[in-house]
């Protein structure tokens, strides 16, 4: 027997395994295929902490399918399927959502080469966007300040708040929405 088809072998006896419930073997077929995942969903969504969320929520499908899995194709292709599928649904949800980063409202000066004018517009949003900030609820606060100041991931938000990874995200939205909301007022309130 070739070295392939030993793997294949295995391959499908972990599979078996899993479509049984058994959790580590399900755990060795991620970490056999968690690389061409995430470079897949790296291609697909062109977003590395995107694709990231696209390839774990590909492997919970697939945990969730694996019951269903005929072994008409290989696994890969299966995890291939659901990858594409997973990054559609994500892209989809994306544009449904999509929402300017706090670091495209507001940026430091990023160096002395800044025109005067440019570096007074920056200073001159500091306090708006801080009193903005200040009137969101405390529970969007704390993930608009997570992810854009401190650029931490949806997973590690929603774990320090104990929330869901979804819920992280909907508040993310949220705030920003709110911000950009709060922020145009401002500027409408100072043209007048």
């Amino acid at each position: 027997m070739s070295s392939p088809e030993v793997e294949r072998y295995e391959e499908s006896e972990l599979v078996e395994r899993a479509s049984r419930g058994d959790q580590a073997a399900f755990t060795e077929l991620v970490r056999a295929h968690q690389n061409e995942v995430y470079t897949l969903a790296v291609r697909m969504v062109a977003d590395r902490e995107l694709a990231y969320d696209v390839a774990q929520e590909a492997f919970v499908r697939a945990w969730r399918a694996i019951a269903r899995f005929r072994g008409d194709a290989k696994f890969s292709t299966w995890m291939h399927r659901i990858t594409v599928n997973t990054a559609f649904t994500h892209r989809d949800r994306r544009k449904r959502t999509q929402t300017d980063s706090l670091d495209d409202i507001y940026r430091e000066p990023e160096s002395a080469s800044l025109s005067p004018e440019r570096g007074g517009e920056s200073a001159a949003m500091r306090g708006p966007l801080e009193d903005a900030l200040k009137e969101l609820p405390e529970s969007l606060r704390a993930v608009v300040v997570l992810k854009d100041v401190y650029e931490w991931s949806h997973t590690e938000i929603a774990e320090h708040l104990d929330i869901s990874v979804t819920a992280a995200k909907v508040r993310l939205h949220r705030a920003r929405k709110s911000l950009r909301l709060t922020l145009w007022r401002h500027q409408d309130e100072e043209e007048s």
